[in-house]
């Protein structure tokens, strides 16, 4: 009687085996097993196994697990600071680095000069810093709170509500503030991250009151002192709540009245993205309708002006 082939290795043809996977059945050397809770697995069945694996995330979308780098956080923050280096060499000056640079300049925002066709202000005012201390106030700020949303949103969400804050307070400006003073900083988009932080608590069944505290400090002192732009503070905070609310909240109140096969993850990330939009729409329409009614009330700016002569800058 003949005695049977041994089997070999699907991956390695010439080596022959007496084991296998315990999953797939299919013969493999020592090298291509992999130890499991039962038995032994082969590479292909383990690649295949973590493909199946759904990532596990938190409840505004971003990967949970600790551990992952703050990496859109960390970023804006050495965009600002680089910002402020060159408008500082520029002016020759740490403290007024506002005066005579050129960057400065064409970046503050100043709702004259969007009316006139500026739009890259809009954003641009948001990296700009009047001093030192206001840049680190605000980059303080920007890390305390910035890590934590960042985990809890993931990067792509968090930097779409850090911009979408920046708009809506640059949006308020345009809309609210004097059309000559030059408003700059990115306590907008900072604002706009603590009133996600509030709404991220809410939905986390945490208690949002430290965080309401911190709100009504921040409000209080820009009605309190002068030169602070309040309704850049303002503006942000509304459109950074709203743009939480979206991803956070609106999705499940909206799913709630479908049936239990509609209710996906998958469904409920395009509302998210949906109400973020909407968000966006909404400033840029606030710009929009401000821009054209300071083109009403005044004529056009002589050609070669690059920015009125401002008495009262306005940080934010």
């Amino acid at each position: 009687m003949s005695t049977p082939p041994t089997p070999t290795c699907v991956r390695h043809p010439d080596r022959p085996t007496g084991l296998a996977c315990t999953r797939c059945g299919r013969p493999a050397c020592p090298e291509c097993l992999r130890p499991a809770s039962v038995g032994q697995h082969c590479v292909d069945c383990v690649r295949q196994g973590q493909r199946d694996v759904r990532q596990v995330r938190t409840v505004g979308g971003g990967r949970a697990g600790g551990g992952a780098v703050p990496y859109v956080t960390y970023g804006l923050i050495a965009v600002n600071v680089l910002v402020y280096v060159i408008t500082a060499a520029q002016a020759g000056s740490a403290m007024d680095n506002y005066r005579g640079s050129a960057l400065f300049r064409e970046f503050v925002l100043v709702p004259l000069l969007v009316a006139d066709g500026e739009w890259w202000r809009l954003l641009g005012s948001g990296f700009l810093h009047y001093g030192a201390i206001h840049l680190l106030v605000n980059m303080f700020a920007l890390y305390v709170v910035g890590r934590d949303l960042e985990q809890v949103l993931g990067r792509v969400r968090f930097a779409c509500v850090y911009l979408v804050s920046l708009l809506g307070g640059s949006a308020a400006v345009m809309a609210l503030s004097d059309t000559i003073v030059a408003t700059a900083g990115a306590s907008g988009a900072v604002y706009g991250l603590f009133g996600a932080v509030t709404v991220t608590l809410i939905r986390l069944r945490q208690s949002p009151t430290p965080m309401l505290v911190v709100i009504g400090v921040n409000v209080l002192i820009s009605f309190s002192l002068p030169g602070i732009s309040l309704w850049g503070h303002l503006g942000g905070l509304a459109a950074g709540t709203l743009a939480a609310l979206g991803f956070l909240f609106v999705p499940g109140w909206l799913l709630a009245r479908r049936p239990e096969a509609a209710r996906t993850p998958e469904a409920a990330r395009r509302i998210g993205w949906v109400a973020l939009a909407a968000v966006a729409v909404a400033c840029l329409a606030v710009t929009v309708a401000a821009a054209a009614a300071v083109s009403n009330d005044r004529p056009t700016a002589p050609t070669g002006v690059s920015a009125p002569v401002v008495e009262a800058p306005q940080p934010r």
